[in-house]
Order: C-alpha cells, then structure tokens, then sequence
C-alpha cells in the first residue's frame, strides 16, 4: 500500500496503535486512553459507556471492570465487542472490533495492586450497576470493607480484566473538506495475516 506513509506507516497495527495512544497522551487534556465500549445484552440491544483502555499487546487491548457489572454480564454474554478510541486533539480515531478473552490471572492481579488504596476499597464496596439507595449508604459501605479488607485488599474474585483480540482495526484521520483517510486492516481468523486496504472516507 505505497500511500499508507506518515501517521499509518507500519507493519504491526498494535504497534501504530500504541504510537497514536502515545501521541495522544501528549497532546489530550484529559484521559487519552478514554475509550467508548459497546456491547449487546441478552436481548440483542446495544449498550456503550466510556472505560479507561489500560493497554494495548501484541494480542489485543485491555482494560478492568467488575465482572458483575452490566458491561461485564455482556461481554461474557456475546464474547465479541468493539471499541473507539476519538483523539479531538490529533483529530485521529481508533476503532476496533473481536472477540473478547476474560483475563483474571496474574496480570489482574499486579494491575490490582497498582491502584490507589481508595480505587481498590471501591471495587470491593461497589455492586457495580446494581441499584444503590444513597451516596451515604456506598460510603458506609466503604467504611466496612475498609475495616474488613484494611490498607492491602486483595482482588476481588469478581473484579478482573478483559482483552478485545480484534479482526479488524480502523485508523481514521481527519482529511480536509471531509476526505478523511482510513485504513483497516482485516483478518477473518485471529491465526490469519492482515488484510490492508484504504477506505473512501
């Protein structure tokens, strides 16, 4: 593909991934690794909501959430989803569509351990997404586990990470007078090469 030069180049879609991500961090006011999730119930009806992406390997992108949450019951559900990553200061995109793998290994555990003593006491207060009386009954409720799990709470067995291993990958910039550049690399098969090919914007 001799014009995907410049912001596309590359032979690794992970790779030009995680050179956007890092572009956006320095240009983004705030949370540049913001991403929108979207997923299907039972029913077959979308849901979306914004989530932090918390990496991107050489397999996929991953990010926590609690298993019990309603985001959590649908991707266990469908075990496919698709992200957007939209940078308004590059005026670039990311979007990417798979399968979803449930990771609530070692990995879980180290990235656990990382967050502030607060976020860790939260993931064990929340019911996440469940129907909640007040704020002052989640704060009593914190106030409990923090008297129950004290200052090093382990992770919670229904708290963990998911990671998208992505068929397609679209990267999207903005052309002007709405000629945008798009490229997507395509496999029908996680085993199968890419497919590359420039989209009409």
């Amino acid at each position: 593909m001799t014009d995907r030069t410049g912001i596309f180049a590359g032979d690794n879609p992970f790779e030009i991934a995680r050179r956007w991500l890092s572009d956006a961090t320095e240009t983004e006011i705030n949370d540049p690794n913001a991403m929108a999730l979207s997923t299907v119930d039972e029913t077959g009806l979308p849901n979306v909501r914004m989530v932090l992406l918390k990496e991107i390997g050489d397999d996929g992108f991953w990010f926590y959430t609690n298993y019990g949450s309603a985001k959590g019951r649908e991707l266990e559900y469908a075990g496919k989803a698709a992200i957007v990553l939209h940078w308004k200061s590059l005026r670039r995109q990311l979007r990417v569509r798979g399968r979803v793998v449930r990771e609530d290994g070692p990995e879980a555990d180290d990235y656990f351990a990382s967050r502030s003593l607060k976020s860790r006491l939260g993931a064990w207060a929340s019911k996440q997404s469940q129907p909640l009386a007040s704020r002052t009954a989640l704060m009593a409720e914190v106030a409990k586990v923090t008297a129950q799990k004290g200052t090093n709470p382990p992770r919670p067995p229904f708290w963990g990470g998911f990671r998208i291993e992505p068929v397609e990958i679209e990267f999207w910039a903005d052309g002007a007078f709405r000629l945008h550049d798009r490229f997507v690399w395509r496999r029908e098969e996680y085993e199968n090469e890419w497919e590359i090919s420039r989209l009409n914007p």
